[in-house]
């Protein structure tokens, strides 16, 4: 799975937009500068205003501009999974050469391939609508994915 620097960067500020959460990664946070996230997550700011600006469109965010505007979470960071962070940034999970594994048409010996892609793509989707943005700022992943990643297999 390949991810791009803009999904990195959103998953990167959505989890920094829940920690300053007032009551935690479940309450409204205070509106939080594009700078402040920048700096926090090592995001060229620029980079950042462009990404903030596709999630505010996709619903993640909301913004506020002047002196004590920013930007915060429009949902409480539990109801926010990686998966629709993904989607608004880079759209479906899986593609194979720019399209949905279905929409493909493998001929012969190569027919499997399909229904290969097509679970990966479940695959994904279940790890990545498991895990929420709440999850990712408390540091606390479900117990699948702690298995998941605790084989070392997964990490070569």
């Amino acid at each position: 799975m390949r991810l791009s620097a803009r999904v990195d960067y959103a998953l990167r500020a959505a989890a920094e937009l829940a920690s300053v959460a007032v009551g935690g990664t479940t309450g409204r946070s205070r509106p939080v500068t594009a700078e402040q996230i920048a700096r926090a997550q090592d995001i060229p700011p620029k980079f950042l205003e462009s990404i903030l600006l596709q999630l505010r469109r996709g619903g993640i965010v909301h913004a506020q501009r002047g002196p004590e505007g920013g930007y915060w979470l429009a949902r409480p960071a539990g109801e926010i999974s990686l998966a629709e962070v993904i989607r608004v940034i880079d759209g479906p999970l899986a593609h194979v050469r720019g399209q949905r594994p279905e929409q493909l048409g493998y001929q012969g010996a190569a027919r499997a391939l399909q229904n290969v892609w097509i679970a990966l793509r479940a695959s994904e989707r279940e790890i990545l609508e498991l895990v929420t943005i709440a999850d990712v700022a408390a540091g606390a992943l479900p117990g699948r994915v702690n298995e998941l990643a605790a084989d070392p297999r997964a990490w070569s």
